[in-house]
This record gives structure tokens, C-alpha cells and sequence, in this order.
């Protein structure tokens, strides 16, 4: 899931692996002999290991904790956003209204992003052509950069194939420029920050979840020369919470550090042009990198950095995940740019998308049912079991056409699954009169506890 987000430290800490030099060759062959009969035993072993036997222990293990995953196959229909069709394996369809897209604000139906996408595609054709170095830089790729560093008022910006390879790439390069980088990375950030941090093979201090002190006492403890950087999220998408930018920023600057935010959670839906809540909060001029996502505000696919200009160039030069990775199509980055432009100036889509997110926030509390609500546009409603939420989900699928995906461990921590719902702008009274009287519904049938297991 741009869901998965890293409940516990240990998430940070798995293991990696470590390859030998390639072609590396031993000048005593005779003293090879007891590992080659190793190897061989090894082997022979191997040869012994049922696969199939494992892989479907493995898959067990998620049915038996109700954490199995299930995809179900819906057709989004072009103007009825949020309604779609869902395909049954048995062939038939039905009408669902979607509640758990990321496409917040309805931008990926929008007449001027398709417009821009057709045109791109009638123009050059599908595919970029190759790696941004080789063939597949295009004007399509420039103008979306020239756009996004303008967005997030920075001297430049880079596009990657999501938001994920876009913090893993870049998080995982720093080491390599800044040698003793230590980053120091919230419990909570994403999965994707927290593989970037892990495999750098540099220092890592985690602080506790949005613990300014915790962070500063880390910080403190460090060598004051070495170099450093803090590693967070403005809007944290499971609980809705939002991370302590500006005191984040203090700490940078008390302790020389660089800062990097993930706003894929905001941008597009936050501050005045929608640059996310740093822009909001008038602080996008303190923070040293800003890492957003085209796939969901900006409804397309793709994901960026904003810096400064010597920073992308540095990403861009020694990053794997960007040197290596074919380009987007030509007509993603002119949709996604036609998005970036016209969120600048539709204030009233982001309004709205707030005001509806308030609206459900406060019809499913005077039902009281247990919620989270920190202010944000995510509406979490704890259920407190993965078995319990996935039939909830699957229920109101079936009986309501209602769809909405179960959040189990390890994207939330045990104790408290839970079903999160995403209104926007395109969800109508109706849409919400239904999800409100079904989730009453089958609260009631399900014997759940109401306002119990709130945060």
C-alpha cells in the first residue's frame, strides 16, 4: 500500500544483505575443499525443500490472522467519480461506490488533465523511450519539474516513477554524498522511507512518533560535527496526524541539519496553491527537501523531490532508483502537469474536499463510533480486529456496494485495524446518507463497541 506506513523500530533495523566482490578468487584451492563439501551438502539439501509447501505455509499464516489481502477488480467510470463497476470472478458486475481511493480530490477524471494527456499522447506517442539519460527526457518531463519546483518555491525538482522509488532513491543516495550522514527518522514515516534509511548503510538514530524531545535528545548525543538529517511526514495517513514542522525545523537549524518532508498526503489538498501544509504553515522556505506524490491529489502516477538546484543535480547523478529507471510516458507527466497547474488556482476543489471530510468526521462521531480525528482530511474508524474489519469491509461490499479497504497490521500497529475512509469532492449527500446508514447498520449487527478505541 503509499499506505504502508513503519509502526516499529524494528522495521528500520531489518537486516540486509551483504554481497562478496564479484569474481573474487581464493589462491589456495586445497583449502577450498571443506567448503565446497559444504556446498555441496548444501545443495543436495536444497534439492530436498519443498517450495510450494512453504510458500502456501506462508499465505496460511494470513488467513489464520485475517490479514490476507484480497484485490477486487473495479473499472472507475470517467465523469461518475466516485462511482465505478466491479467485475465478480464469476464474470458479473455490479455499481460500488469507491471510499477508499487516494485520488482525494477527483483530479484523475478532470477534463483539463485529460485533455493535456491526449494531446500529449496524439503528439509523441506512448512510451518515453528509455532512462531520463538515455532518449527519455522529453518537454513533457521539463515543463512538469519546471512546475513542481514552482509549486514548492525551490530552484528545482526531480520525477521519479512514484513518491515510494522517490524517497527510497533518494534517502538511500545521501550517504554517498554527505559521508557520516547520520538521519535521524520518525517510528511512523512510510515503508519506502524507511527502506531508503535502512539500506544507505549510514547512521540511523528513530525517534518516537512525532517526540520533538525524544528527537532532540538523539540529536544531542550525536557528534556535533558529523553531518545530519531528519527524515518526516506532514500528514501521517493512518491516524490523520499531522508531523511538528516547525519544530522540526528549529532542531535543524540548532543542530546544522538538513531537513526532508514527505507531503504525499498534502500536496495538492493543502495550502494556498496546494503545496501541502509546509506551504500552509508558511514553512516550505525551511525545509531542504520536499518529497510529494502525482498519484493521488494530483490524481496521475509519479513522485518528486523540490530542492535546491545542486541537490537534484546530485540525486540525479547518483541515484540508482533515477539513473537506471525508464522514464514516465510522455502523456503521465503532461496530465500530471495540467494537475500541478490548474490545483494552483482551484482553491474551492480544496475547500470542499475539507468540508466533506468534516462532514463524515462528524456524522460517524455522533453515531459514536470509534474514530481518530486530528484535523486532517483521513476519516480512520477503529475496528480493533483484522478479522472483524475485513467482514465489516466485505460486508458493506456486498450488501451496500460499499468499498472500502481493510487496514490490518503491519501497515497499523495490532489492536487497531481499522477501516479508513477518503471523501472528496466528488462524493455527494446521497453517497454519504448511504455510508453513514450502512455503517450504522452493520455496526450495531456486528456487536462492535462504539467510542471505545479512539486515539
Amino acid at each position: 500500500m503509499h499506505n504502508g506506513r513503519g509502526p516499529f523500530n524494528e522495521a528500520h533495523d531489518s537486516p540486509g544483505t551483504r554481497h562478496g566482490a564479484v569474481g573474487a578468487v581464493t589462491p589456495d584451492r586445497e583449502r577450498e575443499t571443506p567448503r565446497e563439501d559444504a556446498a555441496a551438502r548444501t545443495a543436495k539439501e536444497g534439492k530436498d525443500v519443498d517450495y510450494t509447501a512453504k510458500l502456501d505455509d506462508a499465505i496460511a499464516r494470513l488467513h489464520e490472522e485475517g490479514r490476507y489481502r484480497t484485490f477486487i477488480d473495479i473499472e472507475r467510470k470517467r465523469g461518475q467519480f466516485p462511482h465505478a463497476t466491479r467485475r465478480r470472478t464469476d464474470g458479473t458486475e455490479r455499481p460500488i461506490t469507491v471510499w477508499c481511493g487516494n485520488d482525494y480530490l477527483g483530479m484523475g477524471q478532470h477534463p483539463v488533465v485529460l485533455a493535456a494527456m491526449h494531446e500529449a499522447i496524439d503528439a509523441t506517442g506512448a512510451g518515453s523511450g528509455g532512462t531520463r539519460n538515455i532518449s527519455g527526457t522529453t518537454v513533457y518531463h521539463k515543463r512538469l519539474e519546471a512546475e513542481l519546483a514552482d509549486l514548492h518555491g525551490k530552484e528545482a525538482a526531480l520525477l521519479f516513477t512514484s513518491a515510494y522509488i522517490a524517497n527510497d532513491a533518494t534517502l538511500s543516495t545521501l550517504p554517498k554524498l554527505f559521508p557520516g550522514l547520520i538521519i535521524y527518522s520518525d517510528a511512523l514515516n512510510h515503508a519506502s522511507m524507511i527502506e531508503g534509511v535502512r539500506r544507505n548503510g549510514g547512521a540511523k538514530r528513530i525517534f518516537r512518533h512525532n517526540d520533538v524531545g525524544h528527537l532532540r535528545e538523539l540529536m544531542a548525543a550525536d557528534d556535533p560535527a558529523a553531518p545530519k538529517l531528519i527524515a518526516f511526514e506532514s500528514v501521517y495517513s493512518m491516524d490523520g496526524d499531522f508531523g511538528p514542522i516547525e519544530a522540526i525545523c528549529d532542531l535543524a537549524d540548532e543542530f546544522g541539519a538538513l531537513s526532508y518532508i514527505d507531503e504525499v498526503h498534502a500536496v495538492g489538498l493543502y495550502g494556498p496553491r496546494g503545496a501541502g501544509v509546509a506551504e500552509r504553515d508558511r514553512l516550505m522556505h525551511r525545509l531542504d527537501i520536499i518529497n510529494g506524490t502525482l498519484a493521488k491529489g494530483f490524481g496521475v502516477m509519479g513522485g518528486y523531490i523540490a530542492a535546491s538546484a545542486k541537490m537534484c543535480d546530485a540525486i540525479r547523478s547518483y541515484a540508482p532508483g533515477f539513473i537506471f529507471t525508464t522514464s514516465l510516458p510522455p502523456a503521465v507527466a503532461a496530465g500530471a502537469a495540467a494537475s500541478v497547474a490548474h490545483l494552483k488556482r482551484d482553491h474551492a476543489r480544496r475547500e470542499k474536499h475539507q468540508t466533506q471530510a468534516k462532514i463524515l468526521k462528524t456524522r460517524l462521531k455522533g453515531m459514536g463510533l470509534p474514530m481518530i480525528d486530528h484535523g486532517s482530511h483521513i476519516v480512520p474508524v477503529i475496528v480493533g480486529d483484522p478479522v472483524h474489519t475485513k467482514q465489516l469491509s466485505d460486508m458493506l461490499l456486498e450488501g451496500y456496494g460499499i468499498y472500502v479497504q481493510p487496514i490490518n497490521f503491519p501497515t497499523v500497529p495490532r489492536g487497531t485495524e481499522r477501516l479508513r475512509f477518503t471523501p472528496s469532492p466528488v462524493h455527494g449527500p446521497d453517497e454519504m446518507d448511504r455510508l453513514v446508514r450502512a455503517m450504522d447498520e452493520l455496526w450495531s449487527q456486528c456487536a462492535l463497541n462504539r467510542a471505545e478505541l479512539t486515539g
